[in-house]
Protein backbone atom coordinates (compact mmCIF):
# COMPACT_ATOMS: atom_id res chain seq x y z
CA UNK A 1 0.00 0.00 0.00
CA UNK A 2 2.46 2.58 1.24
CA UNK A 3 4.47 1.53 -2.06
CA UNK A 4 1.94 2.17 -4.58
CA UNK A 5 0.96 5.59 -3.15
CA UNK A 6 4.09 6.44 -3.48
CA UNK A 7 4.12 5.80 -6.98
CA UNK A 8 1.09 8.17 -6.96
CA UNK A 9 3.04 10.72 -5.54
CA UNK A 10 5.73 10.73 -7.83
CA UNK A 11 3.35 10.37 -10.76
CA UNK A 12 1.20 13.54 -9.58
CA UNK A 13 4.26 15.53 -9.05
CA UNK A 14 6.04 14.11 -12.28
CA UNK A 15 3.22 14.74 -14.13
CA UNK A 16 1.31 17.88 -12.61
CA UNK A 17 2.33 20.36 -15.06
CA UNK A 18 0.75 18.09 -17.66
CA UNK A 19 -2.47 17.68 -15.16
CA UNK A 20 -2.52 21.19 -15.00
CA UNK A 21 -2.37 22.51 -18.77
CA UNK A 22 -5.10 19.86 -19.35
CA UNK A 23 -7.11 20.72 -17.12
CA UNK A 24 -6.87 24.65 -18.19
CA UNK A 25 -7.59 23.34 -21.81
CA UNK A 26 -10.54 22.08 -21.01
CA UNK A 27 -12.02 25.03 -18.65
CA UNK A 28 -11.50 27.75 -21.75
CA UNK A 29 -12.56 25.28 -24.14
CA UNK A 30 -15.48 25.23 -22.34
CA UNK A 31 -16.15 28.40 -21.85
CA UNK A 32 -15.15 29.26 -25.14
CA UNK A 33 -17.11 27.07 -27.11
CA UNK A 34 -19.80 28.39 -24.78
CA UNK A 35 -22.76 29.64 -26.82
CA UNK A 36 -22.28 26.39 -28.80
CA UNK A 37 -23.89 24.04 -26.55
CA UNK A 38 -27.45 25.14 -26.58
CA UNK A 39 -27.34 26.31 -22.68
CA UNK A 40 -30.27 27.94 -21.34
CA UNK A 41 -29.77 31.95 -20.64
CA UNK A 42 -27.90 32.10 -17.68
CA UNK A 43 -30.12 35.27 -16.43
CA UNK A 44 -33.30 34.28 -17.24
CA UNK A 45 -35.50 33.38 -14.50
CA UNK A 46 -37.66 30.04 -14.42
CA UNK A 47 -39.51 29.45 -10.82
CA UNK A 48 -40.67 26.10 -12.01
CA UNK A 49 -36.98 24.77 -12.29
CA UNK A 50 -36.58 26.33 -8.73
CA UNK A 51 -33.65 24.00 -6.95
CA UNK A 52 -34.26 21.44 -9.03
CA UNK A 53 -32.17 18.95 -8.22
CA UNK A 54 -28.86 18.09 -10.40
CA UNK A 55 -29.40 15.24 -13.19
CA UNK A 56 -25.93 14.90 -14.06
CA UNK A 57 -26.99 14.35 -17.75
CA UNK A 58 -24.57 16.23 -19.77
CA UNK A 59 -26.00 14.66 -22.59
CA UNK A 60 -28.71 17.14 -22.51
CA UNK A 61 -27.85 20.29 -21.69
CA UNK A 62 -31.28 21.66 -21.41
CA UNK A 63 -32.40 19.66 -18.49
CA UNK A 64 -30.49 21.31 -15.67
CA UNK A 65 -27.84 18.91 -15.38
CA UNK A 66 -26.24 21.03 -12.08
CA UNK A 67 -29.89 21.81 -10.76
CA UNK A 68 -31.31 24.88 -10.48
CA UNK A 69 -30.49 27.99 -8.47
CA UNK A 70 -33.36 29.75 -6.17
CA UNK A 71 -34.62 31.61 -9.11
CA UNK A 72 -34.47 28.56 -10.92
CA UNK A 73 -31.05 29.81 -13.54
CA UNK A 74 -29.49 26.66 -15.09
CA UNK A 75 -26.41 26.24 -12.52
CA UNK A 76 -24.33 24.62 -15.44
CA UNK A 77 -25.12 27.62 -17.65
CA UNK A 78 -24.26 30.05 -15.02
CA UNK A 79 -20.88 28.50 -14.19
CA UNK A 80 -19.74 28.43 -18.21
CA UNK A 81 -20.59 31.89 -18.44
CA UNK A 82 -19.52 32.85 -15.18
CA UNK A 83 -16.33 31.36 -16.19
CA UNK A 84 -16.07 33.58 -19.26
CA UNK A 85 -16.59 36.50 -17.58
CA UNK A 86 -13.93 35.64 -14.46
CA UNK A 87 -11.49 34.56 -17.30
CA UNK A 88 -11.63 37.77 -19.38
CA UNK A 89 -11.36 39.86 -16.09
CA UNK A 90 -8.47 38.31 -14.99
CA UNK A 91 -6.62 38.06 -18.30
CA UNK A 92 -7.11 41.78 -19.14
CA UNK A 93 -6.55 42.80 -15.48
CA UNK A 94 -3.38 41.01 -16.16
CA UNK A 95 -2.35 42.10 -18.91
CA UNK A 96 -2.80 45.32 -17.81
CA UNK A 97 -0.65 45.14 -14.43
CA UNK A 98 1.75 43.52 -16.70
CA UNK A 99 2.17 46.46 -19.13
CA UNK A 100 2.45 49.49 -16.42
CA UNK A 101 5.02 46.57 -14.10
CA UNK A 102 7.19 46.01 -17.26
CA UNK A 103 7.48 49.48 -17.97
CA UNK A 104 8.06 51.12 -14.62
CA UNK A 105 10.38 48.00 -13.99
CA UNK A 106 12.49 49.14 -17.56
CA UNK A 107 12.62 52.45 -16.58
CA UNK A 108 13.59 52.23 -13.05
CA UNK A 109 16.10 49.18 -13.59
CA UNK A 110 17.87 51.48 -16.82
CA UNK A 111 17.94 54.62 -15.49
CA UNK A 112 18.84 54.06 -11.93
CA UNK A 113 19.52 57.04 -9.83
CA UNK A 114 16.13 59.04 -8.53
CA UNK A 115 13.97 57.62 -11.26
CA UNK A 116 14.67 54.32 -9.35
CA UNK A 117 14.44 55.55 -6.28
CA UNK A 118 10.97 57.28 -6.64
CA UNK A 119 9.58 54.40 -8.58
CA UNK A 120 10.52 51.93 -6.29
CA UNK A 121 9.41 54.03 -2.73
CA UNK A 122 5.95 53.76 -5.12
CA UNK A 123 6.27 49.85 -5.39
CA UNK A 124 6.79 49.98 -1.44
CA UNK A 125 4.03 52.24 -0.98
CA UNK A 126 1.94 49.97 -2.81
CA UNK A 127 3.00 46.99 -0.61
CA UNK A 128 2.58 48.02 2.87
CA UNK A 129 -1.47 48.62 1.58
CA UNK A 130 -3.29 45.28 1.75
CA UNK A 131 -4.67 44.23 -1.72
CA UNK A 132 -7.98 43.61 -0.72
CA UNK A 133 -8.34 47.01 1.17
CA UNK A 134 -6.99 48.59 -1.90
CA UNK A 135 -9.45 46.78 -4.21
CA UNK A 136 -12.32 47.73 -2.11
CA UNK A 137 -11.49 51.58 -1.61
CA UNK A 138 -10.97 52.18 -5.29
CA UNK A 139 -14.33 50.39 -6.35
CA UNK A 140 -16.03 52.31 -3.01
CA UNK A 141 -14.77 55.50 -4.93
CA UNK A 142 -15.32 54.99 -8.52
CA UNK A 143 -18.25 52.25 -8.33
CA UNK A 144 -18.67 48.63 -9.50
CA UNK A 145 -18.50 48.29 -12.63
CA UNK A 146 -16.66 45.47 -14.98
CA UNK A 147 -14.21 48.65 -16.29
CA UNK A 148 -13.41 49.72 -12.89
CA UNK A 149 -12.64 46.59 -11.39
CA UNK A 150 -10.24 45.45 -14.32
CA UNK A 151 -8.62 48.34 -13.65
CA UNK A 152 -8.66 48.14 -9.45
CA UNK A 153 -7.06 44.06 -10.29
CA UNK A 154 -4.72 45.78 -12.69
CA UNK A 155 -3.11 48.50 -9.63
CA UNK A 156 -2.94 45.16 -7.35
CA UNK A 157 -0.60 42.69 -9.89
CA UNK A 158 1.73 45.41 -11.10
CA UNK A 159 4.19 45.52 -8.63
CA UNK A 160 5.42 41.96 -9.10
CA UNK A 161 6.09 42.69 -12.63
CA UNK A 162 8.18 46.27 -11.66
CA UNK A 163 10.65 44.51 -8.72
CA UNK A 164 11.47 41.69 -10.78
CA UNK A 165 12.21 43.32 -14.28
CA UNK A 166 13.78 45.78 -12.78
CA UNK A 167 16.71 43.36 -10.98
CA UNK A 168 16.48 41.96 -14.68
CA UNK A 169 17.21 44.49 -16.63
CA UNK A 170 19.93 46.06 -13.72
CA UNK A 171 21.78 42.54 -14.79
CA UNK A 172 21.39 43.13 -18.50
CA UNK A 173 22.12 46.61 -18.91
CA UNK A 174 25.76 45.94 -18.26
CA UNK A 175 25.85 42.73 -20.98
CA UNK A 176 28.09 43.66 -23.89
CA UNK A 177 24.98 43.93 -26.67
CA UNK A 178 24.08 46.96 -24.58
CA UNK A 179 27.04 48.67 -24.04
CA UNK A 180 28.02 48.37 -27.94
CA UNK A 181 24.34 49.73 -28.75
CA UNK A 182 25.35 52.42 -26.64
CA UNK A 183 28.81 52.80 -28.39
CA UNK A 184 27.08 53.49 -31.94
CA UNK A 185 24.59 55.86 -30.48
CA UNK A 186 21.43 54.16 -30.20
CA UNK A 187 18.68 56.12 -28.28
CA UNK A 188 18.08 54.99 -24.80
CA UNK A 189 14.12 54.15 -25.76
CA UNK A 190 15.26 52.11 -28.46
CA UNK A 191 17.75 49.92 -26.23
CA UNK A 192 15.07 49.70 -23.43
CA UNK A 193 12.48 48.39 -25.99
CA UNK A 194 14.43 46.55 -28.79
CA UNK A 195 17.57 45.31 -27.09
CA UNK A 196 16.48 44.76 -22.94
CA UNK A 197 12.89 44.24 -23.41
CA UNK A 198 13.05 41.12 -25.25
CA UNK A 199 15.96 39.23 -22.71
CA UNK A 200 13.81 40.25 -19.72
CA UNK A 201 10.48 38.56 -20.87
CA UNK A 202 10.56 34.98 -19.85
CA UNK A 203 9.97 35.72 -16.05
CA UNK A 204 7.28 38.09 -16.60
CA UNK A 205 5.73 35.12 -18.46
CA UNK A 206 5.59 33.11 -15.94
CA UNK A 207 4.22 35.88 -13.44
CA UNK A 208 1.20 36.56 -15.85
CA UNK A 209 0.58 32.61 -15.35
CA UNK A 210 0.69 32.91 -11.65
CA UNK A 211 -0.77 36.24 -10.92
CA UNK A 212 -3.89 35.06 -13.49
CA UNK A 213 -5.06 33.11 -10.29
CA UNK A 214 -4.93 35.48 -7.95
CA UNK A 215 -6.74 37.59 -9.96
CA UNK A 216 -9.70 35.40 -10.66
CA UNK A 217 -9.65 34.38 -6.88
CA UNK A 218 -9.63 38.42 -5.92
CA UNK A 219 -12.16 39.03 -8.55
CA UNK A 220 -14.89 36.58 -7.05
CA UNK A 221 -13.54 37.82 -3.43
CA UNK A 222 -14.94 41.36 -4.70
CA UNK A 223 -18.23 39.44 -6.38
CA UNK A 224 -18.85 37.88 -3.44
CA UNK A 225 -19.00 41.24 -1.37
CA UNK A 226 -21.27 43.04 -3.98
CA UNK A 227 -18.30 45.05 -5.51
CA UNK A 228 -17.39 43.10 -8.10
CA UNK A 229 -19.47 42.05 -11.41
CA UNK A 230 -22.73 43.40 -10.67
CA UNK A 231 -26.29 41.20 -11.64
CA UNK A 232 -27.76 40.04 -13.39
CA UNK A 233 -24.18 38.99 -14.93
CA UNK A 234 -22.99 35.27 -13.54
CA UNK A 235 -19.94 35.13 -11.79
CA UNK A 236 -18.65 32.77 -9.27
CA UNK A 237 -18.27 34.98 -6.13
CA UNK A 238 -21.73 35.97 -7.04
CA UNK A 239 -22.98 32.67 -7.03
CA UNK A 240 -21.35 31.77 -4.28
CA UNK A 241 -22.92 34.93 -2.03
CA UNK A 242 -26.09 34.08 -3.49
CA UNK A 243 -25.96 30.57 -2.28
CA UNK A 244 -24.70 30.87 1.06
CA UNK A 245 -27.98 31.34 2.37
CA UNK A 246 -28.98 27.72 1.33
CA UNK A 247 -26.12 25.92 2.20
CA UNK A 248 -28.17 23.51 4.65
CA UNK A 249 -30.59 22.74 2.15
CA UNK A 250 -29.52 23.12 -1.39
CA UNK A 251 -25.71 22.94 -0.88
CA UNK A 252 -25.21 22.36 -4.42
CA UNK A 253 -26.11 25.85 -5.23
CA UNK A 254 -22.55 27.23 -3.66
CA UNK A 255 -20.58 23.72 -3.93
CA UNK A 256 -20.42 24.08 -7.76
CA UNK A 257 -19.38 27.39 -8.29
CA UNK A 258 -17.47 26.81 -5.75
CA UNK A 259 -15.65 23.79 -7.41
CA UNK A 260 -15.34 25.49 -10.40
CA UNK A 261 -13.53 28.21 -8.85
CA UNK A 262 -11.23 25.73 -7.43
CA UNK A 263 -10.62 23.87 -10.30
CA UNK A 264 -9.52 27.27 -12.39
CA UNK A 265 -6.99 27.92 -9.79
CA UNK A 266 -5.34 24.78 -9.47
CA UNK A 267 -5.32 24.61 -13.19
CA UNK A 268 -3.43 27.71 -13.61
CA UNK A 269 -1.60 27.13 -10.61
CA UNK A 270 -0.34 23.97 -11.79
CA UNK A 271 0.46 24.98 -15.51
CA UNK A 272 2.14 28.41 -13.59
CA UNK A 273 4.55 25.80 -12.31
CA UNK A 274 5.31 23.93 -14.73
CA UNK A 275 6.28 27.26 -17.37
CA UNK A 276 8.48 28.27 -14.02
CA UNK A 277 10.97 25.13 -14.34
CA UNK A 278 11.25 25.21 -18.28
CA UNK A 279 11.99 28.52 -18.60
CA UNK A 280 14.17 28.83 -15.70
CA UNK A 281 17.76 27.00 -16.21
CA UNK A 282 18.20 27.30 -12.92
CA UNK A 283 14.79 24.34 -12.39
CA UNK A 284 16.45 21.92 -15.13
Amino acid sequence: MIAALRKVRTFAGGHSGWIGLALLAAVILIVVLAPLFGLPDPVRNNLRGRFVPPSFNFLDLTRYPLGGDHLGRDLFSRIVYGGRVSLAIGALAVGLGGVIGVIVGLFAGFYKGWVDRVLMRLVDVQLSIPLMLLALLVVAALGPSLQNLIIVLALTSWVRYARVVRGQVLAVREREFVQSAYAIGVGNLRIIFVHILPNVLTPVLVIATLELARVIILEAGMSFLGLGVQPPWPSWGRMLAEGRNYMGTYPEVSVFPGLALFITALAVNLSGDWLRDRLDPKLR
